[in-house]
């Protein structure tokens, strides 16, 4: 065979594999069952609650410092997913942005799966621990963010006995504006090289038609969308799913809250300026 044949066959084979290998990776990787919290810093703890009350979410429990004053508030979606709401402190500068915090997904029965396989693909997550809450926990340095600093990505996975496992069908109102966060945007500094950190590293999975929104691994169907940092800034935006969209219309307007309406579409802003979006799905 000819040289340059064999030389042809040969880089042809690498290309193949270069395109195959985050397909590869995607399907070994354990799954992830969906978006556990999204997690923000508010002006005001009692404005954000109230807030978040108008929409039909319960406080499903409190944390405290030990001087008594309220530190992490746990705002119920469903039983698997939670807006925690951290107050400002004004004393702390570093404390004093106002706006998104993390995201946190939550593992499919098998966090340190999860966990060493990251490793495996020399990412640096920290070790599996017990968090506050009574759930297992590992952080991950993720893409650069809006505030010029490596993102902090959390896994965890709910524990029999943890404050959120002991609450499971307790304060969920029947007239939640929304049954589930389905997507939450992520402003990164770069997002071509996030986009390439979700997909090669994470295994999550590219969507036809917008490269920017992205699928987790697993079966949730749930999502990220990664934005450029000055188009988002600090705040959070994420999209609530309505399976009555009219009926989140009418409870919205019984509420006083302002709404752009679109088709499939509501969106509204917290106390904070954070986005949310209520879609029909």
């Amino acid at each position: 065979m000819p040289r340059f044949v064999r030389a042809f066959r040969f880089s042809l084979a690498a290309v193949v594999l270069s395109l195959l290998s985050p397909l590869a990776r995607a399907q070994q990787a354990p799954p992830l069952a969906g978006i556990a919290h999204i997690a923000m810093r508010v002006r005001s703890l009692d404005a954000a609650r109230e807030f978040y009350q108008k929409l039909g979410y319960e406080e499903a429990f409190l944390l405290k410092d030990k001087q008594d004053k309220p530190r992490e508030s746990f705002i119920k979606i469903n039983d698997h997913q939670f807006i925690e709401l951290y107050p400002a402190n004004p004393d702390v500068p570093k404390e004093s942005m106002i706006g998104f915090l993390h995201v946190c997904f939550e593992g499919d029965d098998n966090l340190q799966a999860v966990h060493d396989d990251y490793l495996e693909h020399g990412l640096t997550p920290t070790k599996v621990r017990k968090a506050g809450a009574g759930n297992l926990l590992f952080t991950l340095a993720g893409p650069i963010d809006a505030n010029g600093a490596a993102q902090n990505l959390e896994y965890t996975q709910y524990e029999p006995g943890s404050m959120h496992f002991n609450d499971r069908g307790k304060h969920l109102g029947e007239d939640r504006v929304g049954d589930a966060i389905v997507s939450v945007s992520i402003a990164v500094r770069d997002p071509a090289s996030a986009r390439d950190f979700y997909l090669n590293q994470l295994s999550f999975k590219s969507i036809a038609g917008d490269p920017m929104f992205l699928h987790m691994p697993g079966n949730s169907g749930q999502e990220i969308e990664l934005v450029k940092a000055d188009a988002l800034g600090p705040k959070a935006r994420f999209i609530l799913r309505s399976t009555n969209l009219s009926k989140s219309r009418r409870l919205l307007h019984k509420q006083h809250i302002t709404m752009l309406q679109s088709k499939d579409t509501l969106t509204i802003s917290d106390p904070d300026g954070n986005v949310i979006m209520v879609r029909s799905m």
